[in-house]
């Protein structure tokens, strides 16, 4: 007799479903690291440039982009939990809801993320690249809570004063003043007569030494 093929449970799929959610959610993680980074990286430049307005747009999609991650990871997670419990027969019906919804918000995120190319439209001129800032900006009006708004708030001023320190010119250190010595206001005393005659005499006296020792 031949071995009968095992079954799959809907545990067993359940299961399945998650670990191949929560491998797609590790790839869209290593990868937004990159975007991050570069949305990180345009609102520095937009605000050396006085354009505060498309900074801040940066750094918000850069924040919701994150905020997707993070409460997906956590739904995941408890998901994870759901799957191996022994009620699973209990909470099926929740289990395969909870995964249809990580699917949905996967596929979110991913469109959400687009690549280098569509942050590089965060600071571009054209009108294509503006039309795209404005749709991404009415997009995250009603998808950003309040403490994600004041987050990018406080990381928006952190980057202002970043630039600001980087722009102010460096002070030029004033060279020490060494002090000259004092010139002498008092002229120099000329020998006086008597000086010079005794001078004179000593110089007459080692003459007439000298001729009679050659006598």
């Amino acid at each position: 007799m031949g071995n009968s093929p095992s079954r799959v449970t809907a545990q067993d799929k359940a299961i399945l479903d998650l670990k191949t959610q929560r491998d797609k959610l590790h790839q869209y993680q290593r990868k937004i690291t990159v975007l991050t980074d570069r949305e990180t990286a345009i609102a520095r430049q937009m605000l050396a440039k006085g354009d505060k307005q498309r900074a801040l747009l940066a750094l918000r999609r850069k924040k919701y982009q994150e905020t997707l991650l993070q409460k997906t990871d956590a739904q995941l997670e408890q998901l994870e939990k759901l799957t191996s419990s022994v009620e699973f027969a209990l909470i099926q019906k929740d289990v395969f809801f909870g995964l249809q919804q990580g699917t949905k918000v996967l596929k979110e995120i991913h469109a959400e993320m687009g690549g280098l190319e569509h942050v590089e439209k965060m600071m571009g001129e054209t009108a294509e690249e503006i039309a795209y800032q404005q749709e991404v900006s009415e997009m995250l009006g009603g998808r950003i809570s309040n403490q994600d708004e004041d987050e990018v708030e406080e990381e928006l001023a952190a980057l202002e004063a970043e630039v600001a320190a980087k722009n102010q010119p460096v002070p030029v250190q004033p060279v020490p003043q060494v002090p000259l010595p004092n010139v002498p206001d008092t002229e120099l005393s000329s020998p006086s007569r008597a000086e010079e005659e005794e001078r004179q005499q000593r110089q007459r006296q080692r003459q007439e030494e000298r001729q009679a020792m050659l006598a």
